[in-house]
């Protein structure tokens, strides 16, 4: 375990603390902005829809509430269940007292990393969703704006900001407004940000698309293009998972959570997006990676066979899979079937991930699953999909951030 190199994971998630917004919004607006409070939680299943749902002051266990204006959220303890075994993993909400302190405290993470032998680490929202969904569905828009912001300040200056550059910092933008998205893209990057979230299929949020014909996303596309501020697509983020069929049970759509990422790179691909963006540069989050090649190859072919009629947009004037490399890239923790097709994929568009501390994450046994990638891949290739083609993505420092005491 000594001679493999230490990770840096490009998929975890950080619970946001109880005042990043009570401290960061303008005092007037705080009891406008999310905040939390303490209260009971009643959970139910609806066997018709699949849902769960959580009903706030009903009869269950104490549970923290995010509560902005109409929106009342409680954290499931799958999404902070690290250091619980999985037979005890539960959809039911937990208070942040019941959570492992390194869901939401900088120090503690950092030295949950240590134990995980993560090097660095880049965080999705818990609260605001994946890609900022919450504050583009507020109808308060002044607020958003100032949430938006206030959460980015606290990633950059907070969350990363005292971490000796082991945090990565990882930017929402207000989706609603594609101009606003712009200028915050250029605000962080000034800070030396290199990353924001962005929903895979956007029109299940009732947003455009990437293929939108007003251009709706030029702006933030150039912004990222201009400032090399990276895309990344996070399972779920449209708000919209998979399902095969009603009555299906809920292991079938994790299953196959794979297929958003599968779709949203089709779109990426034949949309003409990367054609006219030749430095933007895109992530699927959690997506795994072997179904990739498929998809490469499928595209290429519609391409080839199919560009007469099947209004392919005209930028597209090369095979779509000639965008791929150093561009677009695919995240995996557990994905063998992937590295063992990886030269398919292409090995340095191949990232690392942890996803810390969800119920799906490899903590604290992730040097066990590099060790399982090693048995497969030389190690030029392990180092390079565990951390050199992260470093390369996001532009980071290159020299090694393992605390000198655990090397």
């Amino acid at each position: 375990m000594s001679d493999l190199p230490w990770v840096i994971s490009v998929d975890d998630h950080v619970v946001e603390p109880k005042d990043v917004w009570t401290s960061r919004l303008p005092s007037a607006l705080r009891d406008r902005g999310p905040h939390v409070v303490e209260d009971t939680c009643e959970m139910s299943f609806n066997p018709v829809t699949g849902a769960h749902s959580f009903v706030k002051g009903g009869n269950g266990p104490i549970a923290d509430w995010w509560v902005y204006g109409d929106a009342l959220r409680p954290i499931p303890q799958v999404m902070a269940c690290a250091g619980s075994k999985p037979e005890d993993f539960t959809l039911q909400p937990i208070p942040f007292s019941e959570m492992r302190p390194g869901c939401y405290d900088r120090d503690a993470r950092l030295a949950d990393m240590d134990i995980n032998h993560v090097e660095r680490s880049l965080c999705f929202p818990t609260f605001p969703r994946f890609a900022g969904q919450m504050f583009h569905e507020a109808p308060d828009k002044e607020v958003a704006l100032l949430s938006v912001r206030a959460f980015n300040d606290w990633m950059i200056e907070e969350w990363c900001g005292p971490s000796g550059g082991r945090l990565i910092p990882l930017c929402i933008v207000p989706l609603w407004d594609a101009q606003l998205a712009a200028t915050e893209v250029r605000r962080i990057a000034a800070t030396g940000c290199r990353a924001i979230t962005f929903p895979e299929l956007p029109t299940f949020l009732g947003l455009p698309s990437i293929h939108d014909r007003d251009h709706f996303w030029e702006p933030l596309w150039q912004a990222c293009n201009d400032t090399g501020v990276t895309i990344h697509m996070h399972i779920g983020s449209g708000s919209k998972m998979p399902q095969t069929s009603i009555d299906a049970p809920s292991g079938v759509g994790v299953a196959v959570t794979s297929i958003n990422a599968f779709m949203a790179l089709a779109d990426w691909l034949l949309s003409g997006v990367l054609a006219r963006y030749p430095n933007l540069k895109i992530a699927f989050s959690e997506s795994q990676v072997g179904w990739m090649p498929y998809v490469f190859e499928r595209c290429d072919r519609v391409f080839q066979q199919s560009s007469g009629w099947c209004e392919i947009n005209p930028s597209v004037t090369e095979l779509p899979s000639s965008y791929v490399p150093g561009r677009v890239y695919g995240c995996f923790f557990d994905d063998m079937v992937g590295v063992e097709t990886r030269h398919l994929i292409g090995v340095t568009q191949m990232l690392f991930e942890t996803d810390y501390p969800h119920q799906d994450s490899t903590w604290p046994n992730t040097p066990d699953v590099v060790a399982r990638i090693a048995e497969r891949v030389s190690a030029r290739e392990l180092e390079m999909m565990v951390r050199t083609n992260a470093i390369d993505l996001l532009g980071l420092d290159p020299v090694s951030l393992v605390p000198k005491a655990l090397t």
